[in-house]
């Protein structure tokens, strides 16, 4: 090199290892540094004082290769007289291997979060961390941050020696758990962006968005034996029902402010034990910029939010939850991504992670953007970041969201506002696949964790195996069965027979699907009001109205869920900038709602009838769902042997002497009254046991006399069931 005449920094842009570093040359060692702001430098402390090329900010030094060690120490005096001492960056070459690169390129690398992002590695003894990141469309790529005076010449990027992986790559020794850094990238335009690092695994408090590195964490999980049982148990026949979280307002501290994730564990298990929940299923603690977005406009996808923590805190949640036996499920967002400029959105001056077309590239009504599903290293990048938060974090799975905008073209689009598949159709072929894959990839690697797609369309096979061409989800949402049941219960009991429909209907598709009912967030905000003042009537109606819907749910196939808030009949809309009104339990209505929530609970879990066939008409079988004069339905679950029995009323009317069919006799315990004085209601019910008389009633041989409680819901348990009777009745 020409000691006189400096390199032109643009023309190495892509290859600074070509100019920095060193270079030998028989026993030649040549060694450029590239230092602005600065007086001296030298080469192993003060033994070799490299000299700087003139009217520039390169530093040179030539001698024996004998001489200098293969990583090499600069010692740097800068003009404002601070002293820095590192290992050099350039004595380090290529490190991720060819292979890596390889298999991400093909969208098969399910642990690439272990090379792309920022990683500790120890390399020659030497222990740094590697930055990479995927940006094949830039000119120039550079990590900054506080370690490096956030000055982009400094720490310039190499390509991977494979340039056609587009990988950038950089080993920086000595960086301390901590430093916060972003790449900076120029694109061809010569236009420079901050960016955050898409695998990034921990990020400074909104409204500051750099990364945080963070070295391999020391956290020791001790949830051996619920991880254990959770993969030799099927999800299908265990009782699961979630409790939906958001961290942000279940509960502030007195200053208003939020909770650590360790702190949250210890409150939200205690309450989450005394309800008799399974599962929480937290709203998404992905990294985002806004508190308003709930979570949903995830930036840091490989990150949970630094609002509660850090990555450690949130181990500890997750651990803990498990330690107490209560699983934990993510809402997980691989439709869309927020539009910020320091974020995914052109990521490297092109359409990167979206598509170039705003036609498949952009949710209009959401003001983000769609991830190119037909990109291996896009897929890659979903794939591998499901796979992270279950083996990072011990998640127990995804509850995965907007899944519908996914599978059509034409979501929410106007005509000739979309483009169409290569046969013509509105199905995205590309997000399908990429459903069916990561479904695919997820069972494989981690039996018996969850994958739950919120869709709110009729698309067939959502819930069916991806080998029978569905797309292998486990559960779906029942938004018809939850939209249904809310207008019904809007309806004034008097008009109430005119839509029995709403109630009996469901059951037409019930187990088309493995489906789970929620009452979720999205029910209670923008306007719509909490649940019970949802429901019909006066105060006295509201409050019995929400426990019979309750009751319905507990009791109706599937897997449940139901918002925080909602169990203590919250009457105000869910608000996330404040903790829940926890004073509402100091009236005894609300406390009362709570106790029935805990108490159904743990009568479903408790009982296998009422959850084992969740998904299997097995375990459903009408008994009256024709009574639209009294607005009553009947009906029974079971499994083996065993037989509940459900009637509810849906109108304040209390009927005395109601004759209910049932399949044999012997005695039955009332195990549930949802007008019972426990639940301040005004006990109308059996007390007890009551026995069934041999007459026939519907298709039934056998009957009972029960008294039906107004807005009321009662259960039944035969004392024995072991008659041949029973075994008949069952098709034994």
């Amino acid at each position: 090199m020409n000691k006189t005449t400096p390199p032109l920094f643009d023309n190495y842009a892509s290859n600074p290892f070509q100019v920095l570093g060193l270079h030998t040359e028989n026993d030649v060692a040549n060694i450029t540094v590239f230092s602005p702001h600065t007086l001296s430098v030298c080469i192993d402390a003060t033994s070799r004082p490299m000299n700087r090329i003139e009217n520039s900010d390169y530093f040179f030094w030539q001698g024996k290769k004998s001489e200098i060690d293969k990583h090499y120490r600069l010692h740097i005096s800068y003009d404002n007289h601070v002293q820095h001492s590192f290992v050099d960056p350039y004595s380090f070459r290529h490190c991720i291997p060819a292979y890596d690169l390889h298999i991400h390129a093909q969208g098969n690398h399910w642990h690439i979060y272990d090379f792309l992002g920022a990683n500790e590695k120890t390399i020659d003894g030497i222990n740094g961390i590697l930055f990479a990141v995927w940006a094949p469309n830039a000119k120039r790529v550079s990590v900054v941050g506080s370690f490096n005076a956030w000055d982009g010449r400094r720490n310039p990027m190499g390509r991977s020696i494979h340039h056609q992986y587009g990988v950038w790559e950089l080993f920086v020794p000595g960086i301390s758990q901590g430093e916060r850094y972003k790449f900076e990238i120029v694109n061809h335009s010569q236009k420079l962006s901050l960016k955050t690092d898409p695998y990034g695994r921990h990020f400074e408090l909104r409204p500051d968005n750099s990364a945080i590195v963070q070295k391999k964490s020391r956290y020791t999980w001790q949830d051996d034996q619920w991880i254990k049982k959770r993969a030799a148990t099927s999800p299908q026949h265990r009782p699961i029902t979630c409790y939906e979280v958001h961290l942000g307002s279940w509960k502030r501290d007195h200053n208003h402010y939020f909770i650590n994730y360790r702190d949250l564990a210890h409150d939200l298990v205690d309450y989450i034990k005394q309800l008799g929940f399974t599962h929480i299923e937290l709203l998404p603690i992905t990294e985002h910029p806004f508190d308003g977005s709930w979570g949903y406009q995830t930036l840091g996808y490989y990150a949970p939010t630094s609002r509660f923590g850090t990555p450690d805190d949130f181990r500890y949640f997750v651990d803990y939850c498990h330690q107490q036996n209560i699983g934990v499920i993510l809402d997980w967002v691989p439709a869309h991504f927020p539009t910020d400029e320091y974020g995914l959105a052109r990521f490297d001056g092109t359409a990167l992670y979206e598509h170039e077309d705003p036609r498949k590239g952009e949710h209009r009504d959401w003001g983000t953007y769609i991830f190119n599903y037909g990109r291996n290293e896009v897929k890659n990048f979903l794939v591998a970041n499901a796979l992270f938060w279950v083996e990072e974090f011990h998640l127990d799975g995804l509850r995965v969201d907007a899944v519908a905008s996914m599978l059509y073209l034409d979501y929410s689009r106007e005509p000739g506002d979309w483009v169409a598949n290569e046969y013509g159709g509105n199905e995205n072929l590309e997000a399908i696949e990429f459903i069916k894959h990561l479904t695919s990839v997820m069972h494989s690697q981690h039996p018996g964790t969850l994958l739950i797609a919120e869709e709110s369309t009729a698309w067939p096979g959502v819930t069916k195996a991806t080998t029978e061409n569905g797309l292998g989800f486990d559960m779906k949402w029942n938004m018809g069965w939850m939209h249904d049941s809310l207008k019904y219960f809007k309806y004034d009991p008097i008009y109430r027979a005119h839509h029995h429909d709403k109630l009996t209907f469901g059951l037409m598709y019930a187990f088309s699907e493995y489906f789970m009912l929620p009452f979720s967030h999205d029910e209670v905000v923008h306007g719509k009001g909490s649940l019970i003042n949802k429901m019909a009537g006066d105060e006295w109606q509201k409050h019995a109205n929400l426990k019979l819907l309750y009751t319905f749910m507990f009791t109706y196939p599937g897997k449940k869920l139901l918002f925080m808030g909602c169990e203590f009949a919250q009457t105000s809309e869910w608000n996330e900038d404040t903790g829940l009104p926890w004073h509402l339990l100091q009236d005894e209505r609300h406390q009362a709602t709570q106790t029935l929530v805990s108490d159904l609970n743990h009568l479903y879990s408790q009982h296998s009838a009422l959850h084992y066939f969740d998904f299997d008409p097995n375990g459903f079988q009408w008994i009256n769902c024709d009574d639209k004069q009294h607005s009553v339905l009947s009906y029974i679950r079971k499994h083996n042997r065993k037989v509940i029995l459900v009637v509810l009323n849906f109108t304040p009317i209390p009927r005395k002497n109601y004759y209910l069919g049932c399949p044999y006799g012997g005695a039955y315990k009332e195990l549930f009254n949802s007008d019972s004085s426990h639940y301040k209601g005004g006990n109308i019910g059996n007390h007890g046991i009551i026995h069934a008389s041999e007459s026939a009633n519907t298709h039934f041989p056998y009957s009972l006399c029960i008294n039906l409680p107004p807005l009321g819901g009662l259960i039944f348990e035969p004392v024995e069931n072991g008659t041949s009777k029973v075994q008949e009745a069952l098709g034994k």
